[in-house]
């Protein structure tokens, strides 16, 4: 009984929002039952390669704004009106 695999090639995706997308209609997809359990175990994994990279992407961002942030997080206090 021989095997047929079908390698399913993962591509990088454009931006969070494309891999944001792309999980989306894969959940979607996935929540209606109708696919083989090949096509499943294969959009799972495609799935968890997208969640990966958006978590990426997001921890990338948070470090960002942490550098550009460093030296402008100071206490709140209002200005009083006789310094203008």
């Amino acid at each position: 009984m021989a095997k047929s695999s079908k390698q399913v090639v993962s591509t990088q995706p454009e931006s969070f929002e494309a891999a944001s997308d792309e999980l989306e209609k894969i959940v979607l997809a996935m929540e209606t039952g109708q696919m083989s359990l090949e096509a499943s175990l294969s959009a799972y994994q495609r799935g968890v390669e997208l969640l990966q990279y958006c978590q990426s992407k997001l921890q990338d961002a948070q470090q960002q704004v942490k550098i550009l942030e460093a030296d402008m997080l100071k206490n709140f206090t209002k200005a009083d009106p006789d310094d203008r």
